[in-house]
């Protein structure tokens, strides 16, 4: 009789180690969802080192040449040296959107 009572105790702690492994909160699932977070966030760790050494890269020709603080002054203010000649392109206009039908009527 008591070996059957043994039996029983090995087999309920045996069963309760099981879904703690398999179906808790701190089991496999989450080992798994865990692991795969920390694989999301070492990538977006790499693209941002990237960024990094480009911006630090860029702040370096900055402060030490002028071919960057010239390439900036000319496509986001438009400034030309004495010995160029400023050309501006300006798109063709698009017809109104009144004059455009919207939708068409069925029949």
């Amino acid at each position: 009789m008591p070996m059957k009572w043994l039996m029983g105790v090995l087999v309920v702690a045996t069963v309760m180690l099981q879904y703690r492994l398999w179906l808790s909160n701190n089991g496999v699932r989450e080992y798994a969802r865990m692991q795969n977070a920390v694989a999301q966030q070492r990538d977006a760790n790499g693209q941002l080192t990237i960024r990094n050494h480009q911006l630090s890269a860029e702040v370096t020709d900055l402060k030490k040449g002028m071919t960057a603080l010239e390439e900036r002054a000319r496509s986001e203010l438009g400034m030309v040296t004495s010995n160029e000649t400023f050309f501006q392109v300006v798109p063709r206009a698009l017809p109104p959107a009144a004059a455009m039908p919207t939708h068409t009527a069925l029949r």
